[in-house]
């Protein structure tokens, strides 16, 4: 079973999937993760952003490998662990950059496919165009959206809990610009595939949602027993 759960940055999608990869025995691939390591790739070359071809360069011989439970799943780059480095603004800002580029969207999307066809049982895929482009033909698709000021508050708390320097106003910020990137870049763009099934998680908690979209997929289940 393929599940696609794609969505704009801050709705949920990294925890409610590996929540369901958990629940469901299912292997979990983060592919923004898969981008920021290209990023960091990029960033620790000393290369500018605005050289396309070497980034692609970077993106081609870049080894990135996900590994362990979806609670605590390493991502190496070239074998060694770069779990903590991708997660700071500034390869997540970098990351929105180098997805822009259609080469090097082609690249992650051949990965993400092998990586999401070589598990027998299948696995949940997260990102921002998972449903519309890698697995157009997945099981089951969500949609997972919410309010900007919804998102930059969880973003600012959690960036709190882990004692990262921000403010509401820089992450609201950040987010606004990042939406904005990613819905009207060229090469596959933030949408809403037809068939997914759309959650505005605003108001709602965590359990909430992950028991509606629990709730999706034993249905899809009990479609094809």
């Amino acid at each position: 079973m393929i599940i696609a759960i794609d969505g704009p940055s801050g709705a949920g999608k990294s925890t409610l999937g590996k929540m369901l990869a958990k629940k469901l025995n299912l292997l979990y691939l983060d592919t923004g993760a898969m981008y920021r390591a290209v990023a960091l790739g990029v960033l620790r070359s000393g290369k500018g952003f605005e050289d396309e071809e070497e980034i692609i360069k970077i993106a081609e011989s870049a080894d990135i490998e996900l590994v362990g439970e979806p609670d605590a799943l390493k991502i190496l780059l070239n074998g060694k662990d770069i779990s903590a480095e991708i997660r700071t603004l500034e390869a997540a800002q970098a990351a929105s950059i180098v997805s822009t580029i259609s080469e090097v969207r082609r690249i992650m999307v051949e990965h993400q496919r092998t990586l999401g066809e070589k598990d027998a049982n299948g696995c949940i895929l997260e990102g921002r165009d998972i449903g519309s482009v890698v697995f157009p033909k997945a099981d089951v698709k969500f949609f997972l959206t919410a309010k900007p000021e919804a998102r930059a508050r969880r973003r600012f708390t959690e960036d709190s809990e882990k004692g990262r320097v921000s403010n509401y106003e820089q992450t609201l910020a950040e987010i606004n610009e990042r939406d904005e990137r990613d819905v009207s870049r060229k090469d596959s763009p933030l949408t809403i595939a037809a068939d997914s099934v759309v959650i505005d998680t605003s108001e709602l908690d965590l359990t909430e949602v992950f028991e509606q979209m629990l709730a999706s997929v034993r249905d899809k289940q009990d479609e094809v027993k």
